[in-house]
């Protein structure tokens, strides 16, 4: 494996990382209440999200014009913490509307 390759699977790893943890904090915002910043957080951690799959299909594209690098265990886990924060995000998506729904029923 290149140093290159290396270094853009740490940048999956890491942007991924980055992205999980913001829309968690977002969810903590929710759930005090605070909905305009879980929103900008949401909002952040596309951003964190967005980098690291423009990596991921940066090194596609390379593997599908010919370029051959070795399929690690590290590149596995890459891929794995990627597909988990897309998840995670799409699930905290999905209960920060709920939060809110549930936080106005409340304070009637």
């Amino acid at each position: 494996m290149t140093k290159n390759v290396e270094v853009e699977i740490f940048e999956i790893i890491s942007n991924g990382g980055n992205a999980k943890a913001i829309a968690y904090e977002g969810l903590s915002m929710a759930h005090e209440g605070k909905f305009d910043e879980a929103d900008q957080l949401l909002k952040d951690a596309h951003v964190e999200l967005n980098k690291a799959h423009n990596t991921q299909t940066s090194l596609i594209q390379a593997e599908l014009n010919g370029d051959s690098f070795e399929k690690s265990l590290l590149m596995i886990h890459a891929q794995d913490h990627l597909m988990t924060s897309i998840s995670e995000i799409t699930l905290i998506e999905q209960m920060i509307p709920m939060l809110k729904r549930i936080h106005q029923l409340e304070t009637r």
